[in-house]
């Protein structure tokens, strides 16, 4: 073989080695990743979905998941679904209701119905 037609073939060589390294590689890693976790799932476990619905494990079938989003309401979902358990820290914070009518006017600075306007 000619070391011309072996020069011409190299970078070719070296771009599929660097999509291997850059590309192919870590997402491999994170696809064997996730089928771990979802094969690890326990009764219990706080979950979120891969579209944002949050909810408790109540059940492992063979392939499928029953989540309790609400009380009293639980629905079927594949493991494929799961997209990573919920630690207590990562949960969304819920605000507290203010039913009092003074702290929502406190919050408006108690400005009434005198409005800035620009």
């Amino acid at each position: 073989m000619d070391t011309g037609q072996l020069t011409s073939f190299l970078p070719l060589v070296l771009l599929v080695v660097v999509f291997y390294f850059l590309l192919i590689r870590p997402q491999r890693k994170r696809q064997q990743e996730a089928v771990q976790m979802q094969n690890s799932l326990t009764t219990g476990a706080r979950v979120m979905t891969t579209t944002g619905l949050f909810g408790t494990v109540v059940a492992v079938d063979n392939e499928d998941v029953i989540l309790e989003v609400a009380p009293g309401v639980e629905t079927r979902w594949v493991k494929a679904a799961i997209g990573r358990v919920v630690t207590p820290g990562d949960a969304p914070a819920e605000e507290p209701a203010e039913s009092d009518s003074e702290t929502s006017a406190e919050r408006d600075g108690d400005q009434g119905t005198d409005n800035k306007q620009s």
